[in-house]
């Protein structure tokens, strides 16, 4: 599946998307357990084919999941 960054994530990896192999069965949590920092994600909304999805919805072969982290900034 293709897995593409926004925002913070996509500025710290250094790119906007990758190819990622998981299992069969594999969940939206599991794509996110690849950063390893369980809390920071949290924050990350995520979406499976231009739908929010939640961390328990099954991925599928050929998926594409966004990984929107929250919006920050503003006017100075």
């Amino acid at each position: 599946m293709r897995v593409l960054y926004f925002g913070v994530l996509k500025e710290t990896l250094g790119r906007e998307s990758e190819m990622v192999d998981l299992a069969e069965g594999a969940c939206v949590a599991d794509v996110l357990a690849r950063f390893g920092n369980e809390e920071q994600m949290r924050s990350i909304a995520v979406a499976v084919n231009h739908e929010y999805a939640r961390r328990e919805d099954v991925l599928r072969d050929g998926d594409e999941v966004a990984l929107l982290p929250p919006v920050s900034g503003g006017v100075r």
